[in-house]
């Protein structure tokens, strides 16, 4: 619903803005106090803010309509920016890494106040931008993933302000690379996932979260479906899933296409999330076929003005 996207886009310009500002204010605030775990944070943020960036995107692409030359729309751009966005995150994890194993064997001084002070201040705006994306987090997939994400940095928020107040009073430097190292670990996985995603997704992998003996249970369980073959399921982008199959159904429904269809379109939808489907019915050439066909390739003739050319 048009006044529904209209909210949910409102709600994440509003997150995208709080956490640009935290982003900046800790790349400053880590250099002036020379503490690696709030610039490592602020890698962190650049992930959250990311993916934040990605579900505005989503809804923005969602709205243009496809083209002869993209008759899926844009929606896989969100998929090829996740994937750079992975490899350029993964890259800069093995650097926090990197630097907070050198900074173990040498401490540097960290001026605790100041990152105690843009610590606290990350922390209240991740828990803002959290709070204006709950509303809609149980019914949204995309802003459910944008609001773990921004739970995520408060989370680490918490540990660098644990650290600041543990070096003001103890003195232990070492603080800093620890706190520094768990970040950069947490980043590396969250690039990880994002990266195996994108290839997943690119590659027309099954989405994880379907089981295709499932889908097929449950396509069989509909009245009037004798059996299903030629069956792919795959998604489009991280919020769009698709699935084409050839149906054999009974003679009786032969007059009931139309409803059938419906039935099952419902079932999928509900049940499973797939709302982009291509169902051919009564297909004589692929009944008694396999579940999953085996694509070949095959020769493609050059079309030109009408004519074939071999």
């Amino acid at each position: 619903m048009p006044h529904i996207d209209y909210s949910i886009s409102r709600r994440l310009v509003f997150a995208i803005v709080l956490t640009a500002i935290t982003l900046v204010a800790e790349v400053c605030g880590g250099i002036w106090s020379n503490s690696l775990a709030l610039l490592s944070d602020a890698g962190h943020v650049f992930l959250d803010l990311f993916a934040l960036l990605l579900s505005l995107g989503a809804i923005k692409l969602a709205a243009q309509p496809p083209s002869d030359r993209h008759s899926y729309g844009l929606h896989r751009a969100e998929v090829l920016a996740s994937l750079i966005n992975g490899l350029t995150v993964f890259v800069m994890a093995i650097g926090i890494l990197y630097e907070g194993s050198k900074r173990l064997v040498a401490p540097e001084e960290v001026k605790t106040i100041p990152m105690l002070v843009i610590a606290v201040l990350g922390l209240i705006a991740n828990l803002l931008a959290a709070k204006a994306l709950h509303g809609h987090s149980h019914d949204d997939l995309n802003v459910r993933s944008a609001f773990l994400h921004v739970l995520g940095d408060a989370a680490a928020s918490v540990g660098v302000i644990a650290g600041a107040i543990l070096m003001r009073y103890t003195g232990w430097y070492q603080a800093d690379p620890l706190i520094s190292i768990a970040i950069g670990l947490l980043i590396l996985v969250g690039a990880g996932r994002l990266l195996r995603e994108a290839v997943h997704i690119l590659m027309e992998g099954v989405p994880r979260s379907l089981s295709v003996d499932q889908v097929v249970e449950r396509m069989r369980g509909i009245d009037g479906v004798l059996d299903v073959h030629h069956l792919n399921v795959w998604s489009v982008c991280s919020h769009i899933l698709a699935l084409s199959a050839h149906i054999e159904i009974e003679p009786a429904y032969d007059g009931q296409r139309s409803q059938l269809l419906s039935r099952i379109e419902h079932e999928l939808q509900h049940g499973f999330h797939i709302t982009h489907t291509t169902i051919q019915f009564d297909c004589s050439a692929c009944n008694g076929g396999p579940l999953i066909k085996d694509l070949r390739h095959t020769e493609r003739k050059a079309v030109c003005n009408g004519h074939d050319h071999a």
